[in-house]
């Protein structure tokens, strides 16, 4: 009887591989004209299928039955800190009952693979892609926890940096002792010369704090390529050995009860010497084989890619139906444009880019959200910008000055991350409380300031939670969690002020969460509301939205449509009251239109 159910769970990955077998094989040798490499693997993906739990691949079956899964409108999400939340995986594991309270359905921590202490870039720095950090917890709490999770409907996602590794890492140091063939996992040279030619081209990811491209390592007497930070090491991806290790990681942690992999850093992971390194279609290879062995091995799992991009750019990052590539994408210029709305009391970028997004094809799906553990960085469509009249520079500057609190008439309380005096370019870090006034209003003991404060913070969730795709909340937004000031007074934190909104989650406020007419509860409540307006028809997966004018710069209109069921949103950015007029909307509203009070959102439905 064993022998036949191997056989039978045996045929089911086969039959998964030959379906994918000719495209597997043609894109490796297209990337790579290496067969044994190619072999090698096949052989990795057949060892993690076999390692693969039973329980796991029961999941799996159940989602290829049911492949939108990711796509209803339950979907709701929070992403963490570990160490912050709770300490460690076990204390996480114990405090899974406060997760689903929330009715969460995903969970994504951030990194927790071992990495070095303390430059690690907040654990995006990994020295061991198959093992969780020591001051975590072990594999088997992982394990346990994902298990945990399941149960409880929460599935976890877990961030693959795929660029590069710590420069602790074995490979690393490997390449450190002068061992040529991991000096061939990165991009090692003995002189400036090619270094000098990717400089000319290649933009820096950190110019002010990080600057250039490569950094000299002593040790070994060579440049190595660190886009990044010099202690994260450019990976080599045109070493097929490189390529079949880091899948073979990623399977594993599928393999541990890992759900969906964020992978980190995508465009940057193909180098070619002439360009800008960004976005090559080698990119677009490596995802699709990817996701290749994810739908052979463990299909349960979902990728989420970390996409920086332009608009016109995130459609090649989902593939296409036939190769599909990215399950989803972090929806990271529609959370810069909700940011830039509030600000300036104007949709008009906003709209655009909401309606630039909506225009991308049906399999392109969106993980929305306002704060994370990264900053806001004020990429905008600098072309629309100029078309309706805005100048690029100066509303940058006008933006992040506001989100200091340096700009008159600003409630907010955040601080720059990475500013650059020779370009005035510059990001903003803070917590969705602080930044939308809710600190400065306590501070000054502004109770009328305050409510306007809690009517801004949940007006911005509300419209990103209405957005296609689902909403996913940075942990302490449910109880308005404020900016970590005490950073500052910590060395190993002081020079990154993204540890501003890096701060231990606040377990005596949380226990306010239930009590009438506390912030916490008027927040907490506010997230229950997020959650009831999208058990609603409207958000199907194949939902229609869309923008609808409302003849106001101020007030946002987004219309959701599912069978006869239509959903209208109006969203006022504006510390005014607004009115608004749809057209075509007789029988909707009154013929006057709708007055919207300041930071109101308001939910119309009508039937056909």
């Amino acid at each position: 009887m064993a022998k036949a159910a191997k056989s039978a769970t045996d045929s089911v990955y086969n039959d998964r591989l030959a379906r994918h077998s000719a495209e597997l094989d043609w894109l490796f040798m297209e990337l790579y004209n290496d067969r044994a490499a190619l072999d090698d693997l096949k052989a990795a993906m057949a060892d993690a299928y076999a390692a693969r739990p039973a329980d796991l691949k029961k999941l799996d079956a159940k989602r290829e039955a049911d492949p939108d899964w990711y796509k209803r409108g339950d979907m709701f999400g929070m992403t963490m800190y570990t160490d912050l939340f709770a300490g460690d995986l076990k204390k996480l594991a114990d405090r899974v009952p406060y997760l689903e309270e929330q009715k969460l359905t995903y969970l994504h921590l951030m990194p927790l693979l071992q990495m070095p202490h303390p430059q690690n870039d907040g654990g995006y720095a990994v020295e061991d892609f198959d093992n969780v950090d020591p001051t975590l917890g072990t594999n088997e709490d992982l394990a346990a926890l994902t298990a945990k999770l399941r149960k409880a409907g929460i599935s976890l996602c877990l961030d693959f940096v795929m660029n590069h590794t710590a420069s602790s890492h074995r490979w690393a140091k490997a390449a450190q002792a002068g061992d040529p063939e991991y000096q061939d996992y990165y991009f090692c040279y003995d002189d400036r010369t090619i270094p000098d030619q990717y400089d000319a081209v290649v933009p820096q990811v950190f110019p002010g704090t990080a600057p250039g491209n490569f950094s000299w390592n002593e040790q070994m007497g060579k440049w190595v390529m660190t886009q990044f930070y010099p202690f994260q090491w450019d990976l080599n991806y045109r070493n097929p050995k490189v390529l079949i290790a880091m899948l073979s990681s990623a399977l594993h942690l599928a393999n541990l009860g890992v759900e969906v992999l964020r992978i980190d850093a995508v465009p940057y992971i193909w180098k070619v010497l002439g360009t800008n390194c960004r976005n090559l279609p080698e990119v677009h290879t490596i995802v699709r084989m990817l996701r290749i062995a994810l739908e052979c091995v463990c299909p349960a799992v979902v990728l989420k890619g970390e996409v920086v991009m332009a608009p016109k750019e995130l459609a090649a990052y989902f593939g296409t139906p036939e190769a599909p590539e990215c399950h989803m994408l972090y929806n990271v210029s529609i959370m810069v444009n909700l940011w830039s709305a509030l600000a300036s009391q104007d949709v008009r970028l906003l709209k655009t880019q909401i309606d630039k997004l909506n225009a991308l094809p049906e399999n392109c799906w969106f993980v929305n959200y306002l704060r994370c553990h990264d900053d806001i960085g004020w990429g905008l469509d600098e072309d629309v910008e100029k078309e309706i009249g805005i100048d690029p520079l100066k509303h940058k500057e006008f933006l992040y000055h506001f989100y200091e609190g340096c700009v008159p008439g600003s409630w907010s309380m955040g601080e720059l991350y990475n500013y650059d005096p020779a370009t005035s370019d510059a990001r903003s870090c803070g917590t969705t409380a602080s930044l939308c006034g809710v600190e400065k209003a306590i501070i000054t003991h502004d109770k009328p300031a305050l409510e306007i404060a809690v009517d801004r913070d949940l007006l911005m969730h509300r419209a990103m939670s209405f957005l296609r795709g689902f909403p996913m909340l940075n942990c302490g937004d449910e109880i308005g969690q404020l900016n970590g000031w005490d950073y500052k007074e910590d060395p190993d934190r002081v020079e990154d002020s993204r540890n501003l909104h890096r701060s231990k989650f606040d377990w005596e406020k949380a226990a306010l969460r239930e009590e009438p007419g506390t912030l916490q509860n008027q927040l907490w409540e506010g997230m229950e509301g997020l959650r009831e307006m999208r058990d609603d028809p409207c958000f199907a997966p194949d939902a229609w939205v869309s923008t609808w004018d409302t003849h106001n710069d101020a007030v946002l209109a987004v219309v959701r449509k599912s069978g006869a069921d239509t959903l209208v949103g109006l969203f006022n950015f504006s510390r005014a009251t607004q009115n608004v007029w749809l057209d075509g909307a007789d029988g909707l509203m009154p013929r006057n239109g709708a007055e919207l009070a300041p930071y109101e959102a308001r939910l119309v439905r009508f039937h056909n």
